[in-house]
């Protein structure tokens, strides 16, 4: 090699050597970095973030005495003290010195599933672990937000600390037997989802007490509750709020259950079921809501629902179907006051997170992928798209804001540009609006 060469290469590697310096002090902090439900420039209006900042706890709860129905046999049902895990996102009070930063742990893979390992993740979040609750406010509404099956309660994060940012308390279930980390018989998922959320909305209540001992104590108004289920979270709380499962449902699940008969009392005519109607409950958000064109409900059990629901779907949406899935639960709730958002083309995971980045490396979690993604659309879009709406739909049913013209759009995006929307940027959605 001439002495030319030499140094010619000497200064190429020196450039690279710099530049790699450059990059790795000049990188950003976490803070800086897209976090999911951070807002895209052409972000709706409601998306961004409000006014309080967010903290974050995790609250272990036992739900004594319930029916384990994954070790009934015969017909005979037993029993055991059902564990329950719970995300709390409230708006907070960050001092000095603190950043307003959190990381969320939650698996991949299924337990279920011998060709895909449960494997452990962690990923950012806006929000900053044990800080003091905001109690310079009033009380703040509860939202208690239900996954899918499987899922987790971090599934949502984009959403969740979204709404507490916003004045909310926002309770996120992990639902035991339910979860990518504890996956297990399908049987427990359907009996206990609504029984799960009722059970939460009244340790909540109890919690946000002004003589209790918990943090939450004096700043929870229970009594001004919105839920928001995803899927099987749907599934359920579209039963807490008063859509009794079908006969058909009870038939199938003494069936798969070998004659238990656990689940009638969520279904239409039970008179413990009628009883178990909550009035706390005023509004529902329904993602991909699971059941309707497999029978889960009929016409009497969806004319139970009086409270105002905001569904949201895929077109193409193959889990849960949608001309016979959540387009048709949103026709046949006729006693309420419903909406129905289309994300045209989309399929079933119109709600998740953004994909995981552990996802992105190679074929090994291409299953996991799709567990988040949507084939069509950015999903850090419709993360958007969902926080303006859900912001707008509870805003006014929760918090009597004047939020009703982000709702009262054309019914096509494509034909004129949707309030709160930025020049071009909405497009590819449908929504619709009955009156009970």
């Amino acid at each position: 090699m001439n002495i030319n060469r030499a140094v010619s290469l000497l200064i190429v590697i020196g450039i690279a050597f710099f530049q790699s310096c450059t990059v790795t002090k000049t990188s950003q902090p976490a803070g800086d970095q897209f976090i999911n439900g951070d807002a895209l420039p052409d972000a709706p209006e409601l998306a961004p973030r409000g006014e309080y900042h967010v903290g974050v706890r995790t609250l272990d709860l036992i739900n004594k005495h319930q029916v384990d129905i994954l070790k009934s046999k015969n017909g005979v049902d037993t029993f055991y003290d059902r564990p329950l895990r719970v995300e709390i996102w409230y708006p907070a009070i960050i001092p000095g010195g603190k950043t307003e930063l959190t990381t969320y742990e939650d698996v991949l893979g299924s337990p279920l599933d011998s060709t895909r390992p449960v494997t452990p993740f962690i990923f950012n979040g806006r929000a900053l672990r044990d800080a003091a609750p905001d109690k310079k406010s009033s009380t703040y509404p509860l939202i208690i937000v239900s996954h899918g099956y499987p899922g987790s309660r971090v599934l949502l994060t984009y959403l969740t600390e979204n709404l507490a940012s916003k004045g909310y308390i926002v309770a996120a279930i992990d639902h035991t037997e339910s979860t990518h980390r504890d996956q297990a018989g399908f049987a427990s998922t359907l009996l206990n989802r609504a029984k799960d959320i009722l059970f939460v909305l009244n340790q909540l209540a109890g919690a946000g007490k002004p003589e209790s001992n918990s943090f939450l104590s004096g700043i929870i108004d229970a009594n001004n509750t919105a839920l928001v289920g995803y899927s099987m979270g749907g599934y359920g709380v579209m039963n807490v709020a008063g859509a009794g499962y079908s006969d058909k449902l009870a038939g199938f699940f003494k069936m798969m259950t070998a004659g238990s008969k656990a689940i009638e009392s969520r279904t239409t005519n039970n008179t413990e079921y009628k009883a178990s109607i909550d009035p706390r409950i005023k509004a529902v958000v329904a993602f991909a809501p699971w059941g309707m064109q497999r029978g889960i409900w009929d016409a009497d059990g969806l004319k139970g629902v009086k409270v105002p629901v905001l569904f949201v779907a895929g077109s193409q949406d193959d889990v849960s179907g949608y001309e016979d899935g959540t387009k048709a639960m949103y026709t046949g709730t006729v006693n309420a006051d419903r909406y129905l958002l289309t994300y045209i083309d989309a399929r079933h995971n119109s709600a998740p997170n953004p994909p995981p980045a552990i996802t992105m490396q190679g074929n090994k979690f291409s299953a996991d992928y799709y567990h988040y993604a949507e084939p069509a659309w950015d999903q850090r879009r419709i993360n958007n798209i969902n926080q303006h709406f859900v912001t707008a739909f509870l805003g006014i049913y929760l918090k009597q804001k004047d939020f009703g013209k982000y709702l009262n759009v054309q019914e096509k995006s494509n034909d004129k540009n949707w309030m709160g929307f930025k020049p071009r940027s909405s497009v590819g959605l449908e929504l619709v609006h009955s009156k009970p």
